[in-house]
C-alpha cells in the first residue's frame, strides 16, 4: 500500500525502500530542530506510534489534518513556534514519513505467523532505560532523577494519542464480536501505556547489557504488535463509517409551507 501523497509530493519509487538507521537519526534531527520552535514536539517513538494508529484506522486521514495535530504547525495566520525551518526540510520530512509509512503498511499487509518474520512489522522503539543503564557511571549519575519510559511505552503513548484525536473513527462496532476484538486490542495496546514494574531481566538495548525490562513486558509488546495487525483487520472487514441520515420533519398538513409561500404546506408543496 503507497500512502496518499500530499500537495507538492511526487509519487517515486524510492518511496518503497525501508528506511536506515541514518535515515531515522535523519528524522531525528528535523524533529530536534522543531522542537527549537516548539518545545511540545514528539520524539520520533511517539510518531511511529502515531502513524501506525493512522494506518489502522478506519478512515484515511490526510497528512494536512494530521500533521497540524502530531507537530503543531502553524499556519500562515498562527504562530509559526512549530513550523519547518523551510520548504525543504518539510520536503524531506515527508519523504521520509511516507517511506515509512509505506513500510509499515506493507509489514501490517504481510502474512505473518511469528513476529520473527523478516516482513513482520517491528515498531522503532527504544529501550531507554537499557541505554542509560549501560552508560558509563558518571554519565548515569548526571539523569539519575530523570523520569525514564519503559520500554515501548512513548509509542503506545502516540497510538493511544491518535485514537483519543479521532474517537469517531474508533467507536465500538455494533457487532458485538467487532466491538470485543476492538476492545481487546486497545486494551493490548493501552498496556503499554503504563510502567513496567516487573522485576528488570531482559536488555533490549544491548544483548550483554544490563537488564532493563520484565519478561512480561516482552510479552506485553508482542500482544500490542498483534493488536495493530488485529485493529487493521478489523477495520478492513468492518469498512468505513457509514454518515448516518437524519430525515427532516415533515410539516402538517395545515402548517406554513417551509418554502415561504405563505400558503397552507395542504395547499403548496403538500398538495400533490
Amino acid at each position: 500500500m503507497t500512502a496518499s501523497l500530499p500537495p507538492g509530493i511526487t509519487a517515486d519509487p524510492a518511496m518503497d525502500e525501508p528506511l536506515s538507521p541514518d535515515d531515522f537519526d535523519e528524522l531525528d534531527a528535523i524533529l530536534d530542530d522543531l522542537r527549537t520552535r516548539y518545545d511540545e514536539t514528539p520524539q520520533w517513538e511517539f510518531c511511529e506510534g502515531f502513524m501506525a494508529a493512522l494506518i489502522c484506522c478506519r478512515r484515511l486521514i490526510m497528512p494536512s489534518e494530521y500533521l497540524p495535530v502530531l507537530l503543531d504547525l502553524g499556519g500562515e495566520d498562527e504562530a509559526q513556534e512549530g513550523s519547518f525551518a523551510d520548504d525543504a526540510q518539510a520536503q524531506r520530512f515527508m519523504a521520509l514519513w511516507l517511506r515509512r509509512w509505506n513500510e509499515v503498511a506493507a509489514a501490517l499487509e504481510a502474512d505473518v505467523d511469528t513476529l520473527d518474520d523478516e516482513r513482520a512489522y517491528a515498531p522503532e522503539v527504544m529501550d531507554v532505560r537499557g541505554a542509560v543503564a549501560a552508560m558509563p557511571e558518571a554519565d548515569r549519575l548526571a539523569v539519575q532523577n530523570e523520569v525514564l519510559p519503559s520500554f515501548a511505552q512513548v509509542w503506545a503513548i502516540g497510538f493511544m494519542f491518535a485514537v483519543e484525536t479521532w474517537p469517531e473513527e474508533w467507536a465500538a462496532p455494533r457487532d458485538k464480536e467487532g466491538a470485543k476484538w476492538l476492545n481487546e486490542s486497545l486494551d493490548a495496546i493501552v498496556a503499554l501505556t503504563e510502567d513496567d514494574e516487573g522485576e528488570p531481566t531482559i536488555s533490549m538495548f544491548n544483548e550483554d547489557g544490563p537488564p532493563s525490562l520484565s519478561a512480561a513486558r516482552l510479552n506485553d509488546f508482542a500482544a500490542a504488535v498483534w493488536a495493530v495487525y488485529d485493529l487493521r483487520e478489523l477495520w478492513r472487514n468492518i469498512g468505513p463509517r457509514v454518515p448516518t441520515l437524519h430525515r427532516a420533519d415533515t410539516p402538517g398538513r395545515n402548517d406554513p409551507c417551509p418554502c415561504g409561500s405563505g400558503k397552507k404546506y395542504k395547499k403548496c408543496h403538500g398538495a400533490n
